[in-house]
């Protein structure tokens, strides 16, 4: 298993939870970027369309944040993150903390690059269409 891999996811994750969404020179220029749920469902291919997904699905909410919960190695390509997230509905007004604020990500990382992103809004519902048990072994 590549504790590297889960370094790198960390890192990634350490500046979204700054807010910075900016940096993408840990994802392949092919990465496939999929978001399962949400406001911005969808996927899409390289790092022009992965960075105006990214932007599209911020820009729906005022102050949204990332907090992560835990980092698991699935295998030696494969890290999973569950994570929580607060913020309101740019238009809804809705606050995040109203509902199960709990997603999750799983990060295909192959040569150092992450190939592939999937994250789901709704943790459950992503751990199930992942075909993944929430018994996964954590990394500390």
């Amino acid at each position: 298993m590549s504790r590297e891999n889960v370094d790198l996811v960390r890192s990634i994750w350490t500046a979204w939870e700054r807010g910075d969404l900016s940096a993408v020179d840990w994802a392949d220029p092919a990465v496939e970027y999929v978001i399962g749920d949400g406001p911005v469902a969808g996927r899409w291919k390289g790092l022009a369309e992965m960075a105006k997904a990214g932007r599209e699905n911020v820009e729906a909410w005022d102050d949204l944040r990332f907090e992560v919960d835990e980092y698991r190695e699935l295998d030696g390509e494969r890290v999973l993150v569950l994570y929580r997230y607060t913020g309101r509905g740019r238009n809804s007004g809705l606050e995040l903390a109203q509902l199960r604020a709990e997603g999750v990500g799983l990060f295909h990382v192959r040569d150092g690059r992450v190939t592939r992103v999937i994250q789901y809004w709704d943790r459950e519902r992503g751990l199930a269409e992942l075909g993944l048990a929430s018994t996964s072994r954590p990394v500390e």
